[in-house]
């Protein structure tokens, strides 16, 4: 069969530029099956989308004369529980539209947990096999979410190697390898489109301090602060961007001295964030401030959240919420008013076997005591003494 091959170069189809026949190829993937599997996969990854209500911002009690108001986004509600199904959302039309996911082919992430169980839900949405790449300390519960969304769990044990791990596997199989740490950023709309920073901006537009003064997020792919800060800058807003980083994470030092090279050589204790390397999809120029927190104070801040607010969240919420407070500890200090925003990530029922187990806490050599003190005292004194 004859076909034609359109290279750029002048001169009659199927006629070489230097003046012979050449051959012409026409390779045609308009399969009317494959673009009804297609058209069928966005629109049901779409109408998750219009089933799912806006996440709740919930206000954490400060004493009304600081003039300081916080703010939580909480993530927890979405139907797979955590920040992570905006993520999945997003990387499904992203790998749908690109032609990357295909009937019967197996989509593989790298993973420590909430990606995964998002991307899982999704896969048995559209109907395509999943597999999540993960270390082998990702908690039991996650496990099982994973595995009750239909998905398949591949443990390592350094998890350093899940990177290559998951591509190698996705390459076996014949299946298409999500990779969340490079295309996160990317996959986001951060102009707006129901984005999670339009959706902070439009909830607080009745409150006293409808602009935030400052937004503190945490990283693991890195794609939340990115998106956020565009946002921020796109719409010139004044708000400045803070991401709280934990222990055993490269994201604070590779920031701080412009390292695009940085590694950390352990994984990070508080699972969702925190990386050994500085992952594609985090943009250190789009932030304005990071915190490096220790993971004492990371468990101490859920614990507080708990008895304050009474909602139980896993350890990353603590990350940010703890950068949080101290930031609202330097503008109540200062006599600045203002509104400041952090995020619940995940739900604390994950982690019952971690950051809520006094017994894992003296198994990883965790003091939260001096931690909760400092939290304790700045609430009923305004003094921050951390």
């Amino acid at each position: 069969m004859n076909s034609t091959m359109d290279t750029g170069a002048t001169g009659a189809a199927g006629e070489d530029p230097r003046g012979s026949a050449a051959p012409t190829l026409d390779i045609d993937r308009s399969d009317p099956a494959h673009r009804a599997w297609l058209n069928e996969a966005v629109r049901k990854v779409q109408a998750d989308a219009n089933r799912s209500a806006d996440t709740h911002l919930l206000r954490f009690p400060l004493p009304g004369e600081w003039g300081v108001d916080l703010y939580l986004k909480d993530e927890s509600t979405h139907p797979t529980g955590s920040l992570k199904h905006r993520l999945a959302r997003s990387l499904f039309l992203y790998g749908l539209c690109n032609g990357w996911i295909r009937p019967d082919a197996p989509v593989v992430e790298a993973s420590s947990g909430s990606t995964a169980i998002s991307e899982a839900y999704f896969a048995g949405l559209v109907g395509v096999p999943f597999i999540a790449v993960m270390p082998r300390t990702t908690s039991r519960e996650k496990t099982r979410l994973i595995e009750l969304h239909g998905g398949q769990c591949h443990f390592v044990d350094d998890p350093r190697t899940m990177y290559e791990q998951a591509a190698a596997l996705a390459e076996r199989t014949g299946g298409h390898y999500m990779d969340q740490f490079t295309y996160a950023e990317r996959a986001t709309d951060w102009r707006g489109n129901n984005n999670i920073a339009e959706s902070i901006y439009s909830q607080l537009r009745c409150e006293r301090h409808p602009v935030p003064t400052w937004i503190v997020a945490t990283a693991g792919t890195g794609g939340t602060s990115a998106t956020i800060a565009r946002y921020v800058r796109y719409m010139r807003h004044d708000t400045r961007v803070c991401v709280a980083d934990p222990e055993n994470s490269c994201f604070f030092d590779g920031w701080r001295t412009h390292d695009p090279h940085a590694v950390s050589d352990r994984g990070s204790r508080i699972e969702g964030i925190g990386r050994p390397r500085m992952e594609p999809s985090f943009v250190p120029g789009a932030i304005d401030r990071m915190m490096k927190v220790p993971d004492a104070a990371s468990v101490a801040a859920v614990r507080v959240l708990d008895e304050v607010v009474g909602c139980k969240a896993g350890g990353s919420t603590g990350t940010g919420l703890w950068g949080a407070l101290k930031i609202v500890a330097e503008m109540a200090g200062a006599g600045h008013k203002g509104s400041v925003v952090t995020l619940m990530c995940d739900p604390g029922v994950r982690y019952l076997d971690k950051y809520y187990s006094d017994a894992w806490l003296a198994e990883q050599g965790l003091d939260i005591g001096p931690y909760l003190r400092t939290v304790h005292t700045f609430l009923a004194t305004g003094h921050w003494t951390g």
